[in-house]
């Protein structure tokens, strides 16, 4: 941030300390007596190596400072710092004693930033001690160990000045005795905030609060009607659990005049958890999930936080706006996902907070922008991009801090955070050493800001994503601290976006080529937006055949939206697992709708039908698909009439349904069938079934031939039998005309066979007399049977259709 006369001044009072550090180290060294008959003009060199021995020294204590309070102190208040001192030393230290030491009035951001930054203790600039402070003693620090303190003196006692920004350290001296004179042997610098009346001109704050997490819902669902979600695992219900980060997220903020700003995945996944859900256990099982009071208790908290304050809604997901312009606008689709991901933002946080959320804002990482992540960002409906003073900088030459709003062209608004105050917050902050540093250093470039100039001015504090528990207790820390200060007021962010903008502020978005080369090495690579395409593909092919889609489309679409997210940066395997999953678990689906495998189907006639089962083991039914059948040699075997035939299939789910092709033999052979669904545009669905088709056909003539003997044997047949009754009607007339009665035939019979073997008629009877009777072998001019002998043997392995 550029601005004018950025240096920081210096008090007259630095020469007290200073002397009597020398004294103590012409006392204690008399080799350097001699300095005393030097000139007084060249004393200075002496100042000079004084000031290099204690700075060397300074090192040698570390100084927690772990509370300040008040942070913001006013007139008639105690200031009290408190915390330890460590000596890191090998040596002992005696005659140790801590002192608060206020330092020069901080008259620019900038001065603030350089301060921060020191490590060492140098004479004059770190200020003079306060006399009155109540300060603490130590006969003897041991290396290593760590002492506390605690120093309070009035704040009227301090005889601060004007409003601003003061240095104040907190700083150790004693003596060792290798160095048997006092010095300071550490030090520890932060700011005391000084606004005792209401400011003339307020600044304008405003802070986001971001709630969002990585992914934990797969796409999977159960096959029950409630479709039960199903969880990678169950480090989400942690996170809302008591103590857990987002449950501290929520609990803080709650108490706070700020900004939400929500992931609706984060929603979608905790309000799936009020019903059953699972968990993804060993190889394909679950287990199912336990934590559905803990969802319910952190949304109901989480309901009454954002109730009266703003809420901005990002896309579904959170997609990484800079990985999607840089390496996602080349493949086809990618754009669509983020618009369909804002479509559906607005409908969760309603469904699930009761609150209609604004969903104009885009938020890039970091608030890093360049032309083509303002061009991806707004391409889904938002006006107003979140960016960062880092990166939007300000090289107009102003001597403040401009308001947050810029016009960026094309109806844009670039919304700049403050990067000074919006990356306060980072780091280890486990300590409260450090988080007490961090809060004073953030209000005091609050304050800085504000004593600027007397314009008010819009102000926007935008924290990194996720932060951690202790980032977020130093963070409500010092918002607290502000809001309850006498320099700002809290403001939405619409109205921050919407304040008129300082007309001298830059308004020029960076290139490209300025875009930070430490983001985007943690990029979501070409190869992410390729595998999301490929995915995307293959749903829009599998749910064109179900009857009803959402149960697919609106879980995989959303499994899409987090394949795109943000929070995938830094962790590129786990994000290649997630994606492998998705698809994988698409691929399974698919394949529930599928052709039964064939074996050889034998054909023994001219004509038959051929079934194709197709099998669906999905829970609802599959529509719109096409069976095809194709001969692939339609000279000897065609398939309804033609070398294909195509019939429309319908199946409900967990069935199967055999379809019936009818075929025509054209000539003996094995042929090769090949059997393919399609959907309805003509698109090939799953996998083929190829299969053998054995012709065994009977031609005409054979027919013809088998047809004459069978007649012939008829006819003979038919002859034979009139023979035999002429020979039976001539044998009757002769007995009758030569007076025979029926006693002669039992004479006959007694003595031999009546039948006359001279007779011609009466011969054939005899010889074939052996074939005619009942049970008798059978007689040549007997009719053959209808079927054949059923054959004991087992049945060939080729599948026989139905005729």
């Amino acid at each position: 941030m550029a601005e004018a006369a950025d240096i920081q001044g210096t008090g007259p009072s630095a020469a007290r300390p200073w002397l009597r550090r020398t004294a103590a180290l012409i006392a204690g060294a008399p080799l350097l007596t001699a300095l005393l008959q030097f000139p007084a003009p060249q004393t200075a060199d002496a100042a000079g190596q004084a000031s290099a021995k204690a700075a060397s020294g300074s090192r040698t204590v570390a100084i927690a400072l772990d509370s300040l309070s008040p942070a913001v102190p006013g007139e008639g208040d105690t200031l009290t710092v408190s915390g330890t001192v460590t000596n890191k030393g090998k040596q002992a230290i005696t005659d140790a004693h801590v002192d608060l030491r206020l330092g020069p009035e901080l008259t620019t951001r900038s001065g603030i930033d350089s301060v921060s930054q020191r490590t060492d203790y140098v004479p004059g600039t770190d200020g003079t001690e306060v006399d009155d402070a109540d300060g603490q003693e130590f006969a003897k620090l041991t290396p290593g160990v760590a002492q506390p303190f605690s120093v309070s003196v009035p704040v009227d006692d301090l005889d601060l000045g004007d409003s601003g920004v003061y240095q104040l350290g907190v700083s150790l001296s004693g003596e060792t005795s290798a160095q048997p004179w006092e010095q300071v042997l550490g030090i520890q610098r932060t700011f005391l905030p000084w606004q005792p009346d209401e400011a003339d001109t307020t600044t304008k704050t405003t802070v986001l609060w971001p709630v969002m997490a990585t992914s934990h819902m797969t796409a999977e669902t159960g096959s029950n009607e409630q479709q039960t979600p199903v969880f990678s695992d169950d480090d989400l219900a942690q996170e809302i659990s008591a103590g857990g980060r987002l449950e501290q997220l929520v609990s803080l903020g709650s108490s706070l005049d700020v900004t939400w700003v929500i992931d609706p995945d984060l929603l979608a996944s905790v309000d799936a958890m009020t019903g059953g859900y699972d968990i993804q256990g060993e190889g394909d099982t679950t287990v199912p999930g336990t934590h559905q009071a803990v969802a319910k208790k952190w949304l109901a908290q989480l309901q009454r936080a954002v109730t009266g304050e703003e809420v901005v809604a990002l896309p579904f997901g959170d997609p990484d706006l800079a990985s999607l312009a840089h390496n996602g606008t080349n493949v086809n689709g990618s754009l669509s996902h983020l618009k369909a991901a804002t479509d559906v933002a607005t409908t969760t946080v309603r469904s699930v907070l009761h609150v209609t959320p604004s969903t104009d804002f885009a938020w890039p990482v970091n608030g890093a922008v360049d032309p083509s992540i303002v061009k991806v960002a707004t391409s889904a409906g938002a006006d107003k991009v979140i960016a960062r003073s880092d990166s939007l900088e300000e090289t107009s030459g102003l001597p403040y801090t401009p308001s947050a709003a810029r016009p960026i062209g094309g109806g844009t608004t670039a919304v700049v955070a403050d990067s000074r105050m919006s990356t306060a917050f980072q780091g280890d902050l486990t300590k409260a050493s450090t988080t007490t540093l961090a809060v004073q250093r953030f209000l005091a470039q609050s304050l800085a800001l504000n004593l600027q100039t007397n314009k008010q001015r819009s102000i926007v504090v935008a924290p990194q994503r996720m932060p951690t528990p202790s980032q977020a207790r130093a963070l409500a820390e010092a918002v607290t601290a502000l809001q309850d200060g006498t320099w700002t007021q809290a403001q939405d962010l619409t109205a921050a976006a919407e304040a008129k903008p300082d007309p001298a502020a830059t308004t020029k978005v960076p290139s490209r080529s300025s875009y930070p080369s430490s983001l985007r090495k943690g990029e979501l690579p070409r190869a992410t937006f390729e595998q999301v395409a490929t995915t995307q593909d293959k749903l829009d092919h599998f749910k064109v055949i179900l009857t009803d889609e959402t149960r697919v489309v609106t879980p995989f679409g959303r499994a899409i939206n987090r394949e795109m997210s943000t929070s995938w940066r830094g962790r590129a395997s786990e994000a290649a697992i997630f994606r492998a999953g998705v698809e994988s678990y698409l691929d399974d689906l698919t394949d529930q709708v599928r052709l039964i495998d064939k074996s050889e189907t034998k054909l023994s006639g001219r004509s038959a039908t051929i079934p194709v089962t197709v099998q669906n083991n999905l829970v609802q039914g599959v529509d719109h698909l096409v069976l095809r059948l194709t001969s692939t040699s339609p000279t000897r075997l065609e398939i309804g009439g033609n070398a294909y035939s195509e019939v429309p299939v319908t199946v409900s789910g967990g069935h199967s349904q055999s379809v019936k092709f009818t075929t025509s033999a054209n000539a003996n052979g094995r042929v090769t069938v090949v059997a393919q669904l399609f959907t309805e545009d003509g698109q090939a669905y799953g996998e083929p079934v190829t299969f053998d088709v054995k012709v065994t056909e009977v031609t005409a003539t054979v027919m013809l031939v088998i047809g004459g003997g069978v007649l012939l044997l008829v006819l003979a047949g038919f002859r034979m039998y009139t023979q035999r009754k002429r020979a039976a009607a001539r044998r009757a007339a002769e007995r009758e005309a030569d007076g025979t009665d029926a006693t002669d035939g039992a004479d006959d019979e007694s003595t031999g066979d009546p039948r006359n073997p001279e007779d011609p008629a009466d011969r054939h009877t005899q010889e074939s007399g052996v074939r005619a009777g009942a049970g008798d072998p059978e007689q040549p001019s007997d009719p053959g049977p209808d079927t054949a002998t059923e054959s004991p043997d087992p049945s060939g392995t080729g599948e026989r259709v139905d005729r």
